[in-house]
């Protein structure tokens, strides 16, 4: 049997799966286990903060073949990943070779004194120790079976559970992540992906304890989990694993400075690997200047501390666990005092010109809409838990959200082409195209109504690329930012180029803050936001949610957590996207 449709690399099945002739990459996480596994016959696995380990060589599957959350169904056999432990299947496949990694991560020296890896064999069983952690493969027939850990003896435990077990938590994970099976293919199918993005972000140690959020398999050496990424991965998770943030909180606190400062993410590696990142972040350009202290990755990001707060404060809304605001206190109040310091009169902070925040290949200085979106929805969640923990604070940030809703429509508002400004400097500049980002300010309520709704029918007109005549191709996606940036030095690296990066890719994260903005003011004709990136997914080959993408510069990483926002949008809002036609 062929599932092959015309022109296109994959395409979405009744029943949430893809379908495709072709053996494209499938990125696989699981609590503790990752990879990059092509059927025909190659695999490099690794694990959360330990490090690349090998790379597989096995007898190639045959298609057709099923795409879904960790698991490939092959014309014969397959691949599935299991749960409880890091332990895989390759069904219906022999080893041909294994090879073991020479560095844990690309950015790894090997010290020298660490010792060669280490190779043997019992049977059917083959063993693979490095300095940095440990392989045990075994062929079980016509199957292929592959476990790893920081250590031999967590590989070899994993290595225990049986193949039909595998098999079993596998499937039941595609079915956890079926959170809309009535849906048509191409919706039902994102959201199993995005689903699958949102709950493999949550990562475990050796002993089964929380360990972060994963912003996304290419963020996993060093392992670290970060403030904003974590935040819109977190927003399904509020509902499928209050846990999850909860523990993601305690971890984020640790990078939490007592001024309110703080990184882009806080590492989370294990002893070897953060033994051998320190010492290349103390000795490598320009790393040694952007990591201050060794938890940190990225120091001093201005919207991180914000996250932070925006984070304990949903939590809280969503749960009612106020023990959590309570534990954190001091630090919300730091952060907030932090901001102050950095406003005027008119209650509005003011970045410094680098490039520490989510656009961080752009140096954007003065009164940014994304922030200062961000620092009301802040001032917000501290009113609310405050009525709890500290009324006479709580009271204090009420006030200060007041002040600066009553002046970011002067600051900001652009009357061509009818949005916010991306950003206006302190000397007067203002770079007024129209940028996704800004949605925040509507977000968390920081404009009037009539203003939030304008803003809306810009960015419909001029970043839906369908829309956009001006734009050199075609329908492929919602931009970030449209046009490019005016001034050259205010964009750096990837974002220097039109439509890469900041400077206009589709990033779904935020065509999911997009999407709710219209679906929660019932505008409507939210199903392109929701399912053209996904659409543009399929068709290119990448099996899983995509970082970002571009006609002319291709996609980021795969399976990155916050594109499972799209997902959660479309759950909650299930009975408003309407049909596939729709638009």
């Amino acid at each position: 049997m062929s599932y092959r449709a015309d022109g296109k690399t994959m395409w979405p099945l009744a029943d949430g799966m893809a379908g495709t002739d072709t053996p494209v990459l499938l990125p696989i996480m699981a609590p503790r286990l990752q990879a990059d596994c092509e059927p025909d016959g190659r695999i490099t696995v690794a694990v959360w903060g330990v490090g690349t380990l090998a790379t597989i060589s096995f007898a190639g599957l045959a298609a057709p073949y099923r795409y879904g959350p960790n698991l490939i169904e092959a014309a014969q056999g397959g691949i599935y990943v299991a749960q409880s432990a890091p332990v895989m299947v390759i069904a219906g496949t022999m080893l041909r070779r294994l090879a073991p990694s020479t560095k844990a991560s690309w950015w790894h020296k090997p010290a020298a004194g660490d010792a060669p890896a280490k190779a043997s064999r019992k049977g059917n069983r083959r063993w693979l120790e490095l300095a940095w952690g440990a392989l045990a493969l075994e062929q079980r027939g016509d199957d292929l079976v592959i476990a790893a850990g920081a250590d031999l003896a967590e590989a070899e435990a994993a290595l225990g559970l049986a193949v039909d077990a595998i098999i079993a938590e596998a499937r039941a994970y595609v079915e956890r992540c079926d959170r809309l099976p009535k849906a048509d293919p191409l919706l039902r199918s994102m959201v199993i992906q995005g689903t699958h993005a949102a709950l493999s972000s949550i990562r475990q140690d050796r002993h089964g304890q929380f360990a972060g959020l994963a912003a996304g398999q290419g963020y996993s050496s060093p392992a670290r989990t970060y403030y904003r990424d974590g935040y819109w991965t977190l927003q399904p998770l509020l509902a499928l694993a209050p846990e999850a943030v909860r523990g993601q909180i305690r971890l984020l606190a640790k990078g939490v400075q007592p001024d309110g400062e703080a990184p882009s993410a806080v590492i989370l590696s294990g002893p070897a690997q953060s033994a051998a990142w320190d010492v290349f972040r103390k000795s490598t350009h320009p790393y040694v200047l952007e990591h201050a202290r060794a938890g940190d990755w990225w120091s001093d990001h201005f919207d991180s501390p914000l996250f932070f707060v925006l984070t304990v404060g949903d939590y809280v809304r969503t749960s009612g666990d106020i023990a959590e605001a309570k534990a954190h206190w001091p630090l919300l109040k730091a952060i907030i005092e932090r901001y102050v310091r950095m406003s005027g009169p008119d209650g509005l902070p003011k970045k410094p010109n680098n490039d520490r925040d989510w656009a961080d290949n752009v140096y954007r200085e003065g009164y940014v809409s994304y922030n200062l979106g961000l620092w009301v929805g802040a001032l917000d969640a501290v009113a609310e838990m405050g009525r709890s923990v500290d009324p006479v604070f709580g009271n204090e940030a009420e006030a200060l959200a007041k002040t600066a809703r009553a002046n970011i429509e002067a600051a900001l508002w652009v009357e061509q082409p009818g949005t916010y400004a991306d950003f206006r400097n302190s000397d007067g500049f203002v770079e007024d195209h129209v940028m996704a980002d800004t949605l925040t300010l509507l977000r968390y309520d920081a404009v009037s109504a009539d203003g939030a709704k304008a803003a809306l029918e810009t960015a419909r007109t001029t970043l839906e690329s369908r829309h956009n005549t001006t734009q050199p191709y075609g329908d492929w996606g919602v931009l970030c930012a449209y046009p490019p940036y005016k001034r050259p030095k205010d964009t750096r690296s990837k974002s220097a180029f039109a439509f890469r990066y900041h400077n206009g890719s589709d990033w779904p994260y935020l065509d999911g803050i997009y999407a709710e903005e219209r679906l929660r003011r019932g505008l409507g004709d939210a199903r392109y936001a929701l399912t053209r990136w996904w659409q543009a997914c399929l068709d290119s080959g990448w099996a899983g949610a995509v970082e970002y993408y571009s006609p002319p510069y291709g996609r980021g990483s795969l399976l990155q957590g916050w594109s499972g926002l799209p997902a959660d949008v479309a759950v909650r809002y299930r009975d408003a996207i309407g049909s596939p036609h729709e638009g």
